[in-house]
């Protein structure tokens, strides 16, 4: 079987020194399968980015050590071209072209529309060249997502799913060998808010698991007391 290269997950840096914020925009880019991390001063932002290093910066411009133009100026002499949305309060004109001027890509200001954020984002990552591949395919072993069709095969064969059962299956494609927990699951899969308990996700992943397994080795490995991966069985 040829080797099809897995779509990678993109990294996005949320800054905001409001934790709420931070908690809203991380959830809903979690849930478009980008990998988030936060920080809240300048200071960490600039930490972050060397140990992250992320595909682009969600950046607050007013910040309890810096301003967000602080952070993108010293990014600037280090040499670390990342991509930055500007996320403010303040809308003046003056405040937005000193942003662009510094390497900003982008300017927001709150409050925004979490959708129109997120299209943003994809936006600027297709200009510079990390938006996902056109196909919108998903690949790992012989399972194939076709996003467009919302089809699933395995070895060739069409699995027949659920939109649960989809849902489920492809936030753990999108996160290929990552040992995700019933609380992710049930964040990404279900509502933001889903109050139920784990007995749901467990009853999906054993119909899921079913599906899959009816057409080759069973690849969703239980990590007993956290949650799931999509694996190879080992040996």
């Amino acid at each position: 079987m040829s080797a099809v290269a897995e779509p990678r997950t993109h990294r996005v840096l949320v800054v905001d020194d409001e934790p709420n914020i931070v908690d809203v925009i991380a959830m809903a880019l979690r849930f478009q399968g980008f990998e988030v991390e936060s920080a809240g001063t300048g200071a960490e932002a600039l930490s972050a980015v060397r140990a992250f290093r992320p595909d682009l910066i969600v950046l607050d411009v007013m910040l309890p050590d810096m301003e967000g133009f602080d952070v993108a100026e010293r990014l600037g002499a280090q040499r670390a071209r990342v991509p930055i949305v500007f996320l403010t309060a303040r809308d003046g004109t003056g405040d937005k072209v000193r942003g662009l001027s510094l390497g900003g890509d982008d300017y927001v200001t709150k409050p925004f529309s979490l959708e129109e954020l997120v299209a943003r984002i994809r936006a600027i990552l297709r200009r510079a060249g990390l938006a996902e591949p056109e196909s919108s395919r998903l690949v790992f072993a012989d399972v194939e997502l076709d996003e467009d069709a919302r089809e699933v095969t395995r070895a060739g064969e069409l699995v027949e799913l659920t939109a649960t059962e989809y849902r489920l299956l492809r936030y753990l494609m999108l996160n290929p060998r990552r040992v995700l927990t019933r609380a992710q699951l049930l964040e990404h899969v279900w509502d933001y808010d889903f109050g139920g308990d784990a007995r749901v996700l467990e009853t999906y992943v054993s119909y899921l698991r079913k599906k899959l397994d009816a057409h080759g080795p069973p690849l969703i490995q239980t990590v007993r007391g956290v949650g799931y991966a999509l694996r190879l069985p080992r040996g």
